[in-house]
């Protein structure tokens, strides 16, 4: 297996987030993965998922 892409680490930590990750996908991100790019990656996408969910209960408020 080959290093993962960063759209592989993008569709690993979305997945993570719903908690839908496979078996091979989640072989590959320990075993091929850095784990910072997995530690960065998740916190932009906690930042955005905060600020949309803010957006979202501004706009119905």
């Amino acid at each position: 297996m080959s290093k993962p892409t960063i759209i592989d680490v993008a569709k690993s930590i979305l997945s993570a987030a719903i908690g839908v990750q496979s078996n091979k996908n989640r072989e590959r991100d320990f075993q091929h993965g850095s784990f910072s790019s997995y530690v960065i990656g998740g916190v932009i996408f906690t930042i955005v998922f905060i600020f949309a969910i803010v957006f979202i209960v501004s706009l119905v408020l």
